[in-house]
């Protein structure tokens, strides 16, 4: 089943040249169902390349998605164009008194600071509040994991000796808990941070149940309060040159950055690097979808009822 986006959205072009299903405003208006609506909070610098990855992802799942991309009002992008943003973005207040089957919430590269220097953690922690009377379930990758435990449960991340980057094997926990089905007992996921919830701080909390984890990476996925809380550690929706294009930043910046661990071929950053996760992220996507949204949630979505939060 398709995805609904803006009919002129930019990455709408890609996404057709790829095969994928797609279908603008103009179709959905013939539909007689009701999508899933989905909310995507986009963090990253670089919007247009987030929206394609994560488009990626959820375009191979069996529903019908509304994608919604949401921006944070109190934070200046500096990658983005302004036409850009207000054409295809709504802020945070304009959506506030809207319910959503889920919610999206990407990684932002401020892992190094303090969440309270965060420009728009304020509004951030708004966002958070919110997601739990009016998401039934709240995706939270990477930084936004973080954050999210930092926000929901009190728990610190710390910094690293040095930049968690490259490709690493997850062992899976708790196999019969629907966002693992039909998982390998162990997979590959990216990953590219300087910190890190420490896994003992995670397993300690006794509302997180923790799904997959590394010897290497520590937690990749946990959830909370039966899938209306997932966090995921790691990067499944980069594509194969997303790495390779960070690394190529960094050394270009300046930054004493090592060859992310297990991607190119002979550790060869000439050589096209092995695409060995795209199987495993999209059934975390899917699965997501399929069980802890359209399972689950109310087909009145104004419905949506809160979740007890306590630490």
């Amino acid at each position: 089943m398709p995805i609904k986006i803006q009919n002129d959205l930019p990455v709408k072009e890609i996404l057709e040249e790829e095969n994928l299903f797609v279908m603008d405003e103009n179709r959905a208006t013939q539909q007689d169902m009701r999508p899933l609506q989905i909310c995507i909070l986009n963090l990253m610098p670089k919007k247009e390349d987030t929206e394609l990855h994560l488009l990626r992802m959820l375009s191979n799942t069996p529903i019908q998605l509304d994608v919604t991309f949401m921006r944070m009002s109190s934070h200046r992008a500096a990658h983005t164009s302004a036409n850009h943003l207000h054409k295809f973005y709504y802020t945070f207040d304009e959506l506030k008194e809207r319910h959503f089957d889920g919610l999206i919430i990407t990684g932002a590269p401020v892992e190094k600071l303090e969440y309270e220097e965060v420009d728009y953690w304020p509004e951030l922690c708004r966002v958070f509040e919110w997601s739990k009377t009016n998401v039934f379930s709240t995706f939270h990758i990477c930084w936004a994991a973080q954050a999210g435990l930092y926000y929901h449960y009190g728990l610190q991340k710390v910094l690293l000796k040095e930049k968690l980057f490259g490709i690493y094997d997850h062992k899976v926990n708790h196999r019969r808990e629907p966002l693992v089905r039909g998982f390998d007992d162990y997979f590959k996921y990216p990953h590219s941070r300087y910190t890190e919830v420490p896994a003992s701080s995670i397993h300690a909390c006794r509302k997180l149940t923790v799904l997959a984890e590394s010897k290497e990476a520590g937690v990749l996925l946990c959830i909370a309060h039966e899938g209306r809380q997932v966090f995921v550690f790691g990067h499944g929706e980069y594509d194969r040159y997303t790495l390779r294009d960070e690394y190529e930043r960094d050394i270009a910046a300046g930054i004493d950055t090592a060859l992310p661990k297990n991607y190119f071929p002979n550790d060869d950053p000439k050589e096209k690097p092995l695409l060995t996760w795209r199987a495993a992220a999209q059934e975390i996507y899917s699965n997501w979808i399929n069980y802890y949204v359209y399972q689950a949630t109310p087909y009145d979505i104004d419905s949506i009822t809160s979740f007890p939060v306590e630490i």
